[in-house]
C-alpha cells in the first residue's frame, strides 16, 4: 500500500461523526448546511437530466459553464478571465487542488502550506512527490507575518496552497496580508494555488478580494472556487479552476486522467447559477450571518468566549479565554458524550505545533438546530470552571 495514505489515521471528522450517530448527538462538526438549496437552480438540474444531454460533456467543461464563471468572476471580483484557455471544470474543489498539485509540483519541490489547514492538503502534497514548509497561524487575528513567510520560503518553493477566507478559522485576510503573500510569490517565482471557496460567504458587509489580482500574481495564480459553497450545494461537488493558460493546460492534463469530466446536468444549472442577480448572493449572505449572530449571541450567554467569524458557515470557542483548563480534543469528546454536541477540536488542522485551545462549530444550520445544541450546551462553561 502507499504508505502516504495506508498510514493515515481516521480523521476527526469521521470520528466525531460516528460519536454523533451512535450518542444521539446533534453534529456541529461537519460544515454542510441544513437547507437544500436554492429550488431554482436544483429544478435547473433536473430539467436538464430528462431533456439535456447524459454523455460526456467536453474534458474542460460545459461551454455555456466556462463562459458563466468568466462572466461572474469579472462581475463580482474584476478578474478577466478567457472561458476558452483560462477556466476548467472539476469535480469539485478538492480535485482541483489535487489536479493542481500533480501537475505542477515535482519530487523535492516545497510547498508552503498554512496551518490550520483543510486535512486534504498535506497528503496531497506528499502524493504529488512535495515538500510540506508550514506556517503557524495564531488566534485571533490569524495573521501572516513577514518573519513567519522568510522561515517559509526558500530556492526551492515551487507553490503555496493558500485558503481565503480560511476554514477552520473564519477570518478574511487583509490587503495588508495578501500584499505580503503576493510579494514574496513575486520575489521566489512561486505559484499561489488559492483555495477560495468561501469567497461569497463573507460577513459584515466585507468584499472579497481576490490574490489573483495583487500586482505580479495574474500569470502565477491558479483560483479554484466550488459551486457547492456558493449555492449551499455540497453534495453537487462542482469546482472551477481559473489560470493563465500556460498553467491550466498542464492542469487540465491531469484532470483528464482524475476525474476527466463532471455531470452535465449539474454544470448546466451551475452555470445558470452563476448569472442569478445580486439579490441571491446578498441574500445567502444575510441568512448565514443572521444564524451567526444568533449562535454566538447563545453562546456568549452560556458563558462562552468566541473568536471573531467573518466569513465560511463556522464559530469558534476560546476554550482559554472561556476558563476551561482542557485541550480541544478531550473537550470535544466530552461535549458529544455528556452534552450531546458534536464539534471539530482545531488541532486536527495542524500537522505539527498545533493550537491546542480551539474548537470549531458549524452555524449553518436550522434555528431550532442551533436552539437545541445552545440549550445542551447550556451549563457547560459553569461546570468547567467550577
Amino acid at each position: 500500500m502507499n504508505k502516504i495514505f495506508a498510514d493515515l489515521q481516521t480523521s476527526v471528522f469521521e470520528a466525531m461523526s460516528l460519536l454523533a450517530r451512535e450518542t444521539g448527538a446533534i453534529n456541529l462538526g461537519q460544515g454542510f448546511p441544513d437547507d437544500p438549496g436554492p429550488e431554482d437552480v436544483r429544478r435547473k438540474a433536473a430539467e436538464a437530466v430528462l431533456s439535456g444531454w447524459n454523455q460526456y460533456p467536453p474534458m474542460m467543461g460545459l461551454p455555456e459553464l466556462r463562459r458563466a464563471v468568466a462572466a461572474h468572476y469579472q462581475r463580482f471580483q474584476d478578474v478577466t478571465l478567457d472561458p476558452d484557455s483560462e477556466v476548467m471544470v472539476t469535480s469539485g474543489a478538492t480535485e482541483a487542488i489535487a489536479d493542481t498539485l500533480m501537475a505542477l509540483v515535482e519530487p523535492g519541490d516545497e510547498v508552503v502550506l498554512f496551518q490550520p489547514c483543510y486535512d486534504a492538503y498535506l497528503p496531497l502534497v506528499r502524493r504529488a512527490g512535495g515538500v510540506a514548509r508550514f506556517v503557524n497561524l495564531s488566534p485571533p487575528r490569524w495573521r501572516l507575518t513577514r518573519e513567519a513567510l522568510e522561515a517559509a520560503f526558500s530556492p526551492r518553493t515551487k507553490a503555496v496552497l493558500f485558503n481565503n477566507p480560511l476554514n477552520p478559522a473564519a477570518v478574511v485576510f487583509s490587503d495588508e496580508d495578501l500584499a505580503l503573500l503576493a510579494e514574496f510569490c513575486v520575489e521566489h517565482d512561486a505559484v499561489a494555488i488559492c483555495d477560495e471557496v468561501w469567497e461569497h460567504v463573507v460577513f459584515d458587509g466585507r468584499r472579497f478580494k481576490p490574490l489573483i489580482g495583487f500586482p505580479g500574481m495574474r500569470e502565477r495564480t491558479v483560483k479554484i472556487g466550488s459551486a457547492g459553497k456558493i449555492f449551499s450545494l455540497t453534495g453537487w461537488k462542482v469546482g472551477f479552476v481559473m489560470a493563465a493558460a500556460p498553467i491550466l493546460r498542464v492542469i487540465a492534463k491531469a484532470h483528464q486522467f482524475f476525474t476527466f469530466t463532471t455531470p452535465p446536468n449539474l454544470q448546466a444549472a451551475v452555470a445558470y447559477g452563476l448569472g442569478k442577480d445580486e439579490a441571491y448572493f446578498s441574500g445567502m449572505r444575510a441568512g448565514f450571518q443572521r444564524s451567526r449572530d444568533m449562535f454566538a449571541a447563545g453562546l456568549a450567554q452560556a458563558g462562552f468566549r468566541t473568536l471573531p467569524s467573518e466569513a465560511t458557515y463556522f464559530i469558534n470557542i476560546d476554550l482559554a479565554a472561556s476558563g476551561i483548563e482542557e485541550d480541544d480534543i478531550g473537550f470535544c469528546r466530552r461535549l458529544v458524550i455528556e452534552h450531546k454536541v458534536a464539534a471539530i477540536p482545531v488541532s486536527a488542522f495542524y500537522a505539527q505545533d498545533p493550537v491546542t485551545s480551539v474548537v470549531r462549530l458549524c452555524f449553518a444550520k436550522r434555528d431550532d438546530t442551533l436552539s437545541s445544541a445552545l440549550a445542551n450546551l447550556e451549563g457547560v462553561v459553569a461546570k468547567a470552571v467550577a
